[in-house]
């Protein structure tokens, strides 16, 4: 299987990618025989070529930035012994193109071990300056024993306009077998200085049939679920997948799904919006019970306390452990919002039918199971009334991400939804 066999629905970004991987596999190629060390001799390629030392994958949530920028660094560190195909001038079959999923430099890349490639994810709220100068200090170096040292940022948007700064000289002046794959939800999210800098790849959300077929054959879910779960979701891979294997998460969306129908009073829109907010406390809890504990006891440990919780620290460790609280406290908010963040996901959707309905399209229903409500809802509403209450959800997103305290804020909303 290809590594780009996971990048679903986006059949003109990964040929661009294989058109770069082959590019820098011939430049690989061409600088080892160079050396004196034996190779295939590097295929002739006419017009510029397709590999550049950065880039940047833009698309909605779900459309797989993040697959497609860990295939493509799969491909660079492809050593399967295909790629000689490469050196003919018509290749007999695709396995001699790099990102054959099989070999080492694949696999490693794939699994998040391999030594050269650097995949970095927060789940915090933002990446600061210290963090992006050891990434600057990493994409020095040149690759221990793969092809390529390969820097994977898979949330270039969260960086602090001060890292933006640090990162800024290090896509400059790269080193020379040095790549940045930068990912983040639209270009307006990078600084321009960068975006300037980086080669632009945007992806488009899935079809829904192309995430139900990814999910019955890479997760073995049944088909029915794996379709109900992709139109659900309206694409979003990994939402479609937690949906059809999660229990958890289908009766939080099931709840969610009910609020509309109980914002009939006051009385109901308060209570409403502190059982969201009741939710998606209890969803950081269970990421701080999972995480936290085995975090605190290892850094106990590596800090020389004694066995047991109760064992006593050393003395001057006191700083490392409030560093330690500091970042779990950080990731309970970050997971506190993204869980509120995906509750108004699924009720924009649902507003999304409701208008469907209203304006009689012919479209299939992303929520076929509560089909009921959303045609009471649209029958007892009129389109405009509903287009307030989807922007009423809208405003609720952005002053999630303004900081505005979150009670406040679902309080606000759910009062918008009755109003209409």
């Amino acid at each position: 299987m290809a590594v780009w066999d996971d990048v679903v629905g986006q059949d003109r970004v990964t040929e661009q990618l294989a058109a770069a991987a082959r590019d820098a596999d011939a430049i690989v190629t061409a600088g080892s025989a160079a050396r004196g060390a034996p190779a295939e001799a590097a295929p002739e390629r006419s017009g510029a070529s397709q590999m550049t030392h950065a880039w940047l994958f833009t698309g909605p949530p779900g459309a797989g930035r993040a697959t497609a920028a860990r295939a493509f660094a799969a491909a660079l560190q492809c050593v399967s012994p295909d790629r000689a195909a490469l050196a003919s001038p018509h290749p007999t079959h695709a396995g001699g193109a790099p990102g054959c999923g099989f070999c080492d430099g694949c696999h490693t890349t794939l699994v998040g071990t391999h030594a050269d490639v650097e995949i970095v994810r927060t789940d915090l709220l933002s990446i600061g300056v210290k963090e992006t100068r050891e990434l600057v200090r990493r994409a020095s170096l040149s690759p221990a024993g793969g092809r390529w040292q390969v820097i994977v940022l898979e949330d270039a948007d969260r960086l602090t306009e001060g890292a933006g700064n640090v990162l800024l000289k290090a896509v400059e002046e790269p080193a020379p077998r040095t790549v940045w794959l930068l990912c983040a939800p639209s270009i307006e999210d990078v600084l321009p200085t960068i975006r300037s800098r980086c080669r632009h790849l945007s992806l488009r959300t899935p079809p829904i049939r192309a995430v139900a077929e990814i999910l019955v054959r890479r997760d073995g879910i049944d088909p029915e679920a794996a379709d109900r779960a992709a139109r659900a979701t309206q694409g979003h891979i990994d939402r479609a997948r937690r949906l059809a294997t999660d229990e958890r998460a289908r009766a939080r969306r099931a709840a969610v799904l009910k609020l509309p129908l109980r914002v009939d009073d006051i009385g109901g829109c308060l209570k409403a919006a502190q059982e969201l907010i009741d939710a998606a406390g209890e969803d950081a809890k269970q990421v701080a019970e999972e995480v936290d504990a085995k975090e605190t006891e290892e850094l106990r440990t590596a800090l020389g306390a004694a066995a047991g919780t109760g064992g006593r620290m050393p003395r001057g460790t006191a700083g490392a452990m409030k560093e330690l609280q500091d970042r779990q406290k950080r990731r309970s908010t970050r997971t506190q919002r993204d869980s509120l963040d995906l509750a108004l996901v699924d009720l924009t959707g649902f507003y999304r039918d409701v208008l469907a309905v209203q304006m009689g399209a012919s479209v299939p229903l992303a929520n076929d199971e509560v089909g009921d409500s959303v045609r009471r809802i649209a029958g007892t509403s009129t389109p405009e009334r509903t287009l307030r209450r989807i922007e009423a959800v809208i405003a609720c997103r952005e002053a999630l991400e303004r900081n505005v305290a979150p009670l406040l804020a679902v309080e606000a909303m759910t009062v918008a939804l009755r109003a209409g």
